[in-house]
């Protein structure tokens, strides 16, 4: 949210307030608290009348994390949703002196002056890693009276910040306005389906708002020198995580908010969807099924998209019995083959479905505030949404779900979760709507992962989710939505995903060849590359099935070349997925993640690694040209070149490369020292 005209000035219909000085400080067991006056300084007991005061409460829900609470009202916030958090009680040292006051939970130290308009440091290991200073925090009211609590904290010379959740803009975040709120906007746009408040920096900090509502984050993009953040209300909370490199800071946040859960061996295989839109039946099924295994392409997951269920009764759980008029029967076929069987699900019951009735009379799904339903006719005509806050109604989807397991569906992909409305609604639990809007998505997932976690057991436990928010790590897997067919969604889909790794997720996928319109060949060839040299793979589209014999004989013979490659490489994506698992660390990771010491990893969006020792930089041109960067492995393996899994060409490292590769090769390079076949 910007508020600010220039440097001095304030927007049209703005007030701010900002603390001004510590006028009061009390101390407590592990608690420290500074009462700040709004405006200016105040020096003297006569000046603390007709005047608010910013209440700043400093504590630690863990050793390394430093947690800042604003208040300018207390509320009863027992009605607002709030994320899953493993805190401790770490031991912290706090400690007052002529100077001012710190505050220090392991290595982590806040440093806090006496002075107007005191500067807040935070320290690592005696270094200071990031500080907020000169009118810094705030109490903003916009003009429609609506109040925010807002901070800032300084950009360094040089300093990078990323994440925020699934991003489609820039990989590198500074210059950016970034509203924390799920949207169904697709991949093209500044809207984001996993909007995360969390944000890394190449100084080896992150900063969390431990907010499920709107924040809104100002990155240099306001004031140039600061990342501005904002939430609703009269109350902010947000943490600062110190560590040695971008890695120890992440495996302390997902510490405090949910380590991804290992997942199924066989989901690192190829998934194959009968697509959005695409008419199918039985038939079509085990054609698709078949030709995979009559043309030696392994397939492990089949996924019935939404017309497994009748139109306009989208979501009813059963099967359309005209095209489906043995389901159990041939859902045991495709076990028979050795798949698993995924189908499309989402929260929203449209009126023509046989549970909307049974739903509304139940009180199962969002209301209005006169009690009635709330509906609307996006997506389903009169759809509802189910109300996850609600035991009951959570009990009674789960069951709908149970039905489908017990006739052979080993797991869903649980699609939307975005679009909640805020006004004119209430919660079964009362909770604030605004609020709500993030936060069921935390809801949705978690009612559908849990069943599948008791009927399957935990360790067979997926989803293939659309929608996240703080804590979705604990739901996977996640896909990045609605893409383009074309080489510019394809590269936009690969930087969310970067950054939806620098967010704490640690699994990812995207639909191969895109989502919309019917892709090209040779972009299918490509798109097949990239997809099966992700954490998860699958075909899936819009209108066109994305079987590869329709895209050519060549498609057909780089579908099984790269699928038999991952599967080759499945003992090295286990092992990863278990440092993913103990530490937080995506499995596809930016380069800046993994050679922080390297300037020229800080920028990169266009390769990646996979793991520790894969690098892969996709092709993005119909030219087949790939420019590429290799960075030095460091240790005893510095300046040792690289080889290509598939060419066993060497390259040096240290520069860039600009070759040409045929749609059987592209740039996949083996960090020296290292086998990941052999794994």
């Amino acid at each position: 949210m910007k508020f600010l005209d220039g440097m001095w000035m304030v927007k049209k219909g703005f007030d701010v307030r900002y603390a001004a000085n510590v006028y009061q400080a009390k101390i407590e067991p592990k608690k420290l608290t500074l009462y700040c006056p709004y405006g200016w300084p105040i020096h003297e007991a006569g000046q603390t009348v007709d005047g608010g005061i910013m209440t700043i409460e400093i504590t630690s829900p863990r050793p390394d994390i430093i947690t800042t609470r604003l208040i300018n009202y207390r509320r009863d916030r027992s009605h607002c949703p709030a994320f899953h958090l493993n805190t401790t009680d770490p031991d912290v040292a706090i400690d007052e002196d002529d100077q001012g006051w710190t505050f220090t939970s392991g290595r982590l130290t806040l440093k806090v002056d006496k002075g107007d308009f005191p500067s807040f440091k935070y320290f690592y290991d005696g270094k200071v890693i990031t500080s907020t200073g000169f009118r810094a925090k705030g109490l903003v009211t916009d003009p429609q009276g609506q109040v925010f609590m807002s901070d800032q904290m300084d950009l360094a010379v040089g300093e990078k910040i990323y994440g925020l959740g699934e991003r489609f803009t820039s990989f590198v975040k500074n210059g950016q306005s970034v509203d924390i709120w799920n949207a169904d906007g697709g991949t093209d746009t500044d809207q984001a389906y996993k909007n995360i408040p969390f944000y890394l920096s190449n100084r080896n900090y992150g900063l969390f708002v431990d907010s499920p509502d709107e924040v809104s984050f100002e990155v240099g993009s306001e004031r140039v020198t600061r990342v501005q953040f904002s939430v609703p209300g009269q109350e902010m909370t947000y943490s600062v995580i110190g560590g040695t490199d971008l890695k120890s800071v992440l495996n302390t946040y997902t510490d405090l908010t949910g380590k991804p859960p290992l997942v199924p061996d066989w989901s690192f295989g190829l998934w194959l969807s009968t697509s959005f839109t695409t008419d199918y039946d039985e038939k079509t099924v085990m054609e698709f099924v078949d030709g995979m295994a009559q043309r030696d392409i392994p397939l492990s997951v089949f996924h019935f998209d939404c017309r497994w269920m009748k139109e306009l009764e989208w979501s009813n759980f059963v099967w359309d019995s005209d095209k489906f008029p043995d389901p159990e029967g041939m859902l045991a076929k495709l076990h028979d083959r050795g798949l698993k069987v995924c189908v499309w699900i989402n929260p929203y019951i449209g009126q023509k479905s046989p549970l909307f009735d049974e739903g509304a009379a139940k009180g199962y799904f969002i209301k209005k505030t006169d009690g009635q339903v709330w509906q609307w006719d996006k997506w389903q005509a009169g759809m509802a949404i189910v109300d996850f806050t609600n035991p009951e109604a959570t009990a009674w989807y789960q069951g709908k779900l149970r039905h489908l397991m017990d006739q052979g569906v080993d797991c869903f992909k649980t699609d939307f979760g975005e679009r909640i409305p805020t006004e004119g609604v209430v919660f079964h639990d009362g909770s604030d709507p605004h609020i709500m809007h993030n936060y069921y998505s935390y809801l949705y997932n978690k009612a559908v992962y849990d069943l599948v976690a008791q009927v399957k057991g935990a360790d067979q436990a997926i989803l293939f989710a659309r929608s996240a928010t703080v804590g979705c790590q604990r739901f996977p897997v996640h896909w990045g939505g609605d893409c383009w067919s074309n080489y510019p969604s394809m590269a936009e889909s690969l930087r969310a995903g970067l950054s939806f790794g620098m967010s704490g997720f640690g699994y990812w996928s995207h639909d191969i060849a895109g989502f919309e319109d019917k892709p090209t060949p040779d972009l299918y060839k490509r798109w097949t590359q990239f997809g099966l040299l992700s954490s998860h793979s699958r075909y899936h589209g819009s209108r066109e099935y994305k079987v590869p014999w329709l895209y050519g004989d060549e498609a057909v013979d780089v579908a099984r070349e790269f699928t038999k490659l991952k599967l080759k490489l499945v003992p090295y994506l286990k092992k990863m997925a278990m440092e993913t698992h103990e530490t937080g660390l995506p499995m596809m990771r930016a380069m800046v993640l993994e050679f922080q010491n390297d300037p020229t990893c800080e920028d990169i969006d266009t390769q990646y690694m996979l793991g520790d020792d894969i690098l892969v930089a996709p092709i993005f041109s119909e030219d087949g040209s790939a420019r590429f960067y290799v960075p030095d492995a460091g240790g005893d393996q510095s300046g040792k070149p690289w080889t290509n899994l598939l060419t066993h060409k060497s390259y040096d490292p240290g520069r860039w490369y600009e070759e040409t590769y045929d749609y059987h090769t592209l740039p996949v390079l083996v960090r020296p020292g290292t086998d990941p076949l052999a794994v």
